[in-house]
């Protein structure tokens, strides 16, 4: 796979090549954009080595973090996750077979099923969690703390203009 080019190398080709979109850029935007990409990429890769997908690690995060009995409705589970997952019911479906989940009657709405973390997506998601957070404090280890938390409360403000 070819190496990615840098920020500093798209702003300066623009400049050149496309001036009227270079009055406008923000290096800030790209440098977010860069920052996602290499963050799912190093996710993809993680989950890769367990023979799951993204969709599948953010369902089995967000069961989790529901605290027990980690059950949710199809509907609270995707307005929950952190990103959005296409299709929930193939994924859903997907996840039933190779036992991470279980489909269990929903006593308010007999037309759905809630949808439960098994024993077996609870021991996957907590050994997948661990070595993520361990890989994202090493990216983070080039960050004084004072750092870590000025980049916080930026991305926070941030955040509240999408939200």
């Amino acid at each position: 796979m070819p190496k990615q080019e840098s920020v500093d190398s798209i702003l300066q080709s623009t400049k050149i090549n496309w001036p009227e979109a270079y009055d406008h850029i923000s290096p800030s935007i790209l440098k977010l954009l860069r920052a996602h990409h290499h963050i799912r990429t190093d996710l993809e890769e993680l989950l890769g080595h367990y023979q799951i997908q993204g969709a599948d690690f953010g369902i089995l995060a967000t069961l989790r973090r529901s605290g027990e009995p980690y059950c949710l409705s199809p509907t609270t589970l995707y307005h929950s996750l952190l990103f959005s997952s296409g299709g929930l019911t193939k994924v859903l479906n997907r996840m039933k077979q190779a036992e991470l989940i279980e489909r269990l009657d929903n006593p308010d709405d007999k037309r759905s099923k809630l949808v439960k973390l098994s024993p077996m997506g609870k021991e996957l998601v907590d050994a997948i969690i661990v070595e993520l957070h361990k890989n994202e404090q090493k990216k983070l280890a080039i960050l004084s703390e004072d750092e870590i938390k000025q980049l916080d409360t930026l991305l926070s403000k941030l955040l509240l203009s999408w939200n």
